[in-house]
């Protein structure tokens, strides 16, 4: 909301800059139980492809993007060390989690750089994400998966050449994503580093 009474207080003056392009990106995830004290969760990489689309008020800096992407994320889970999921004969095994992610960002960038911006460009941004679950890998009915949760995320990235927007930022969950179906309260959350490029047509 706040990003939109932005970019409305300030469009009056300045025509936005429009534009769409195609995102690819890898991510370093945790599976972060509640209770680490139950099994281990080892980090895992995964990955994102999608489309982003921004508007930008040029003089500014400010404006505002959002994507649509399909998102892997992985965690490598030790049900085994402990008999409760052993004696199931579910073992340590890497849960893989399907998600369509809508990030929404607020962003600025730094332009006044004395003509390199057209170059490089640097740019910070944040916002939430809202992940739809979409599909998994079958851990023989252990556990049970949020269908809607919300991540918030945030970045620091460069622009090269008006074209091509490289960036890195970290994200995590603000409600659980998945549990555990035998202990109600083991529940998870996701904890993610991440990378992205994007190359606009426009």
């Amino acid at each position: 909301m706040l990003a939109v009474m932005l970019l409305c207080a300030v469009s009056s003056h300045a025509q936005p800059e429009r534009r769409w392009g195609v995102t690819v990106g890898g991510n370093y995830n945790e599976i972060h139980f509640k209770q680490t004290d139950i099994f281990a969760s080892d980090k895992m990489f995964g990955g994102s492809v999608g489309i982003t689309g921004d508007l930008m008020i040029p003089g500014v800096g400010f404006g505002i993007d959002g994507s649509i992407l399909y998102t892997l994320r992985q965690g490598k889970v030790h049900f085994g060390d402990k008999l409760a999921w052993q004696s199931q004969g579910i073992e340590t095994q890497a849960v893989r989690l399907h998600y369509i992610d809508v990030p929404l960002n607020l962003k600025f960038r730094y332009s006044r750089l004395g003509g390199l911006e057209s170059t490089i460009m640097p740019f910070v941004y944040a916002g939430p994400t809202f992940s739809f679950h979409v599909g998994h890998n079958n851990i023989k009915d252990a556990l049970r998966y949020t269908a809607v949760s919300v991540l918030l995320h945030a970045g620091i990235g460069v622009e090269l050449f008006n074209k091509v927007q490289i960036s890195g930022g970290y994200s995590f969950s603000i409600g659980q994503n998945l549990g555990t179906k035998i202990l109600d309260d083991h529940v998870a959350k996701h904890r993610t580093w991440f990378v992205q490029a994007t190359y606009f047509f426009k």
